[in-house]
């Protein structure tokens, strides 16, 4: 086994950078920048400068990287948003179909969800731990007191995490499947499934403010054919499928895809368009309506 790394002081961290080949042009804002973010988060925004030796590579600057980080930072708090947007629209249809379909309880039964796949006791778990993480929320407390803890599926969707969400309907019957997914978004099951998958990994990474420069994604996102198969699982495929759940199709290109390409523009000396899977027309896929499947 080895070793813990020992400590190491701020200006000893700067000093390990520089040694490793990165310039570090302001010893003094390095040492502002590594005060204020972990060096084990920051170091990941190296990866793409690295050698095959492990060594940075000759011009590896650190106010670049650190302006790398910076377009990570605010890109994150842009998608956050847009994902909410997605998921309060994904609770609000789903409750209102299963509900018509099922009545306010039916999610309590099994019967409303497909025999394969789906286990109703650890569903019924994670909603009861749901209620009891909330249980000061003032509408959890009032269905317990009022309702004898009962609760319609749409009070109790508000309590679904986007995991949840991509399970509710992964775990429904192929009628249900197939009605939700043409209904909202002229796709097929599997399609949706899958962009389900990749919103809750976006929505995860986000939220816990992970890297998204450089990163590949653990879900592949069915369709997205005019992409290069690499791309696909990098930030650009991601943004394809966010852009396609997003419910406000007109506002889309003002409350997203123009504060990216804001963004985009800030930054363009040190962002390379490959590294986060963005193709060279990408504005034009990103802004016109266009279809993946």
């Amino acid at each position: 086994m080895k070793q813990v790394k020992p400590f190491l002081s701020f200006e000893e961290q700067i000093e390990r950078l520089h040694v490793h080949g990165c310039n570090v042009e302001d010893s003094s804002l390095a040492q502002t920048v590594l005060s204020r973010v972990n060096y084990y988060r920051f170091s990941a925004y190296f990866l793409p400068f690295k050698g095959k030796d492990g060594e940075y590579r000759e011009g590896t600057s650190f106010n670049s990287v650190s302006r790398i980080y910076e377009f990570d930072r605010k890109l994150r708090v842009i998608l956050f948003a847009a994902v909410a947007r997605v998921e309060v629209f994904l609770r609000t249809q789903f409750a209102h179909y299963h509900a018509e379909q099922y009545g306010p309880l039916g999610y309590i039964n099994d019967t409303a969800f497909r025999a394969k796949g789906h286990d109703h006791m650890r569903f019924m778990k994670k909603i009861n731990d749901e209620v009891k993480n909330n249980a000061k929320v003032p509408f959890v407390q009032h269905h317990i007191q009022n309702y004898n803890g009962q609760f319609p599926i749409w009070v109790i969707i508000e309590l679904f995490t986007f995991g949840m969400l991509s399970r509710f309907y992964a775990d429904m019957h192929t009628k249900d499947q197939k009605t939700l997914a043409k209904k909202l978004f002229g796709l097929n099951p599997k399609t949706l499934t899958s962009w389900l998958h990749c919103c809750t990994d976006l929505r995860n990474n986000c939220a816990h403010h992970d890297r998204l420069y450089y990163r590949i994604f653990p879900s592949f996102p069915a369709g997205l054919t005019e992409l290069k198969v690499n791309d696909r699982q990098r930030i650009f495929g991601m943004l394809l499928v966010l852009k396609e759940l997003y419910p406000d199709k007109a506002g889309w290109n003002v409350e997203v895809f123009g504060q990216i390409q804001s963004l985009l523009l800030e930054y363009q000396p040190d962002i390379k368009l490959p590294h986060i899977g963005f193709p060279q027309n990408w504005q034009e896929m990103l802004k016109n309506k266009w279809k993946a499947i």
